[in-house]
Order: structure tokens, then sequence, then C-alpha cells
């Protein structure tokens, strides 16, 4: 086994995740894609690429609000603009913003590189006051220092009232999103470690889950647990938990309810939580009391379908290659690749869910991405049953290696497991006598 599973604290007597080293590499990477283009500066409100660019996290809360923002100039050190107090906090615990910095004279210069500032509020703060113009003003103030208010500045996302001001002070703003996404794209081994600690974590939520699972249980009950579990072993986010059942699992709707979990019932879960910012996508199906034959067999074939893609992994492969052996949308029952996206599916996992490469039917054979080694991504293969309302959902996460790949998902998935388990005679299934839960997947004594 090559890559090891640390644990969540920092010692001195082992050498673990370097969170200096970390911030670091991140940062020259951006930089050097950054030099690689066309572009004066990275502007970026978007809550992965300001910590990837800065190292800074000031809670989930501000994921979704775009008032933050940073810039990283040309030659320059990034700089971040953060809510209220958070930008002092920075200035006193985070001493990588702070010190000397060349400019493009040669001169030395105070590096102050936490800043008060905030952007619109999603538009909630009156348009009158202009926070949108007060952006674009200081950008262009960093960007004149830099002599960069003439180049175009690179932007991930944006709101309407921020692109008018920027366009009103004169300033170019093109897409900056591929720059980010493709720093992103290479793993270091800091990031291998925490993206690993992170699906150890999710291994724990599935052992929780299996022992808690059986008829009578809710979804919503499912995805409590599994939050529980989550933040008990140091998560920062659970971004969410698709908890699926029943019928709701053809067509897979992406989204868990309260339904009450019956005996047969096939379910499937997918966990997306964050460990000092990296992601994991991670799905597990399983059978609740039994499973049918039509559900192990939907089981089986989503399996080797998996399995096929995993097989194909190594440096130089594409992800047209990876695509080529999952059936087409028609072959399971949907009229194109756009209607069925998503299901037969990888992509890669980072700060984000979602980054390079991307596998899908729908782009893959026309815009193929070579795979190269220290990516890490997740395949997600999907197959409904022929009862017409199961269905089963795998998904593993893999480190590309020297010579192929290594998965990091660990909980068992070679077979259908049936959960809840607990009714027993010597015959057979005995209606009414329920055992204890530690009698879980075993007979009574005679």
């Amino acid at each position: 086994m090559g890559i090891h599973t640390n644990g969540t604290n920092a010692v001195d007597w082992e050498a673990r995740v370097d969170m200096a080293r970390l911030r670091g590499n991140r940062l020259d990477k951006l930089k050097a894609e950054l030099e690689q283009s066309d572009l004066g500066a990275l502007l970026t409100f978007d809550f992965h690429n300001i910590r990837y660019m800065t190292g800074t996290h000031i809670g989930t809360w501000a994921m979704d609000k775009l008032i933050r923002f940073a810039l990283l100039p040309r030659s320059g050190e990034p700089i971040v603009w953060d809510f209220g107090s958070a930008a002092r906090h920075h200035q006193l615990y985070n001493p990588w913003l702070s010190g000397v910095q060349m400019m493009p004279d040669g001169s030395q210069a105070p590096y102050e590189g936490a800043r008060a500032g905030i952007s619109t509020l999603r538009g909630a703060i009156p348009p009158g006051a202009d926070r949108a113009g007060s952006v674009a003003t200081k950008v262009k103030e960093v960007l004149s220092q830099f002599g960069l208010q003439n180049e175009p500045v690179g932007v991930d996302v944006i709101e309407m009232p921020v692109l008018s001001a920027f366009a009103k002070e004169g300033i170019s703003l093109v897409d900056g999103q591929q720059v980010f996404l493709a720093a992103r794209r290479i793993k270091t081994s800091d990031e291998i470690s925490l993206l690993t600690q992170a699906v150890s974590m999710v291994d724990a939520a599935y052992e929780d889950l299996y022992d808690f699972l059986r008829p009578g249980v809710r979804e919503n009950e499912c995805v409590a647990l599994v939050n529980k579990t989550l933040y008990d072993l140091g998560s920062e986010h659970v971004e969410g938990v698709n908890a699926i059942s029943g019928e709701r699992c053809s067509p897979h709707p992406h989204v868990f309810s309260d339904r009450l979990i019956r005996p047969g019932d096939p379910a499937f879960f997918d966990i997306l939580h964050s460990f000092n910012g990296y992601r994991t996508c991670y799905y597990r199906t399983f059978a609740v009391g039994s499973a049918s034959s039509a559900q192990r067999d939907a089981y089986t074939k989503c399996r080797e379908l998996i399995d096929s893609a995993i097989a194909l992994v190594k440096p130089g492969a594409t992800t047209a290659d990876i695509v080529a052996v999952w059936p087409s949308a028609q072959e399971f029952g949907f009229a194109d690749e756009e209607a069925a996206f998503g299901l037969q599916y990888g992509h890669g996992v980072g700060l984000s869910i979602w980054e390079r490469p991307i596998f899908s039917r729908m782009i893959s054979f026309d815009h193929p991405e070579v795979l190269e080694e220290g990516m890490v991504f997740a395949l997600e293969t999907y197959w409904p049953a022929k009862d017409g309302w199961s269905a089963a959902r795998i998904e593993e996460e893999m480190v590309v290696t020297a010579d192929g790949c290594e998965v990091i998902t660990k909980f068992p998935a070679d077979e259908l497991l049936v959960a809840g388990k607990r009714y027993y005679s010597a015959g057979g299934p005995l209606n009414g006598l329920r055992e204890s839960q530690s009698n879980l997947n075993s007979p009574p004594a005679n």
C-alpha cells in the first residue's frame, strides 16, 4: 500500500501533512499557471479558489455569499479582502500574508496581504452604496502598483454589478477559471494525504451507517447519523449526504427525503464532506433486510462497469479511453447523454468535488483529457434493476500512480451488502422476532 493515512493531529514524532508546504506549493502552482497565461492578474470570488490562493478560511457560512475576493497580480503576492474582523484575524494569525515583496521596479515594499473589504452581500446592500465600485477601485489600485491596469484580469465567478463596476474602471475581465483549474489539477503529496484522510472518515461513517440501517428508519435519520459521525471525527463541513431508498432509486433524484425504509429496499448513499478543505464524493449501495435477484444483478452490473474503468486508469490514458467502456445513455433508459449526465461519470476531487478531469460520454470523446500521475478523481457508475424501481450506485476515489492507480475509498463494495438482517429462525426468516443489534449478522445460539 503506497498511500498512508495519517492521524488528524500534528505531532513532533511523525512526518505528516506540512501545512506551510501545502500553502506554498499551491501558490507556486497558481503563480506558474498565471505566468504561462496572457493574464495580468487573477481575481477570485470563489470560496475554494480564495483558499487555494491565500490559505484563508472563515467558515462554511460564507461559501455562497460572494462577499470575499482575492487578487494575485503577475509577479506579486496574493491579497485577500475579507469580511469584517476576519481580515484582522488574518493579520494576527496568518503570517504568510504579511512581510515585504519585490515590486516591478526592483524595490521592496511592505506586503499587506489581508485587508478589509466587502462586496455587495449578493445585492442585499443597497446599490446606491456602490460596494461594487469599491471592489473595482481596490483591485485597480493594486493593479496600478504593478503596472497591470491595462492587462486582462482573469476572474472565476462574479456578480453583474461588480462586472459593470470593472467596466467603468476600464479593466478588462476575462475567464480565469481555467487557470485555477489547471493549477489544481495535479495534487501535491500533502493534498493527497488530506484527501485520503477525508475518505477514511467516510469509511467510518459507512461502518456506522451499515450498523444503523434497517427497516423502519428514515432517510433523514441516516443523514443525521452520518453528519454526527463525521463531525465527531473532525470534519470541517458536511457538504451533503445523498440518501436514496426504495422506489426513489430509479430515477435517481439526488436528494434525501423523510421516506421510511422498508424490508427489501435498496438504499444508496453519497457522502460529501471536507477535511481541512479537501472533499470526498463516495457512493455505496446496500440492500435492507434482504436483496432480490434483480437488485443483485443490478449491483453486479454496476460493479463491472466501475471495475472495467478502474482497470484502465494509468498515466497516458485519456478520459475517452475510460468512458468508452461505459454503456451509452440509451442502453440504460435515457434519451441521450445529457439526460443521463452524472450517472456514468467521473470528476476530479480536491478543494471542491468537481474539478478536472471530467469523465463523461457527453464530452470526453470530443474533448479527451490525458491522465497524469498525481491526479485524484472519483469514478461513479449507476445501473437500474429489471424490476423497474431498484438501482445500484457505486463510487470509488483513486490516485493516479506511476504505473496505474490506487483506490483510496475502502468501505467494502465488491458485492451487495445486506444491512439490517435481524430476523432469524432455524429454517429461515421468522416474522416478528427481532434480534438485538449485537446479533445483527449471526443467528441466535440454540
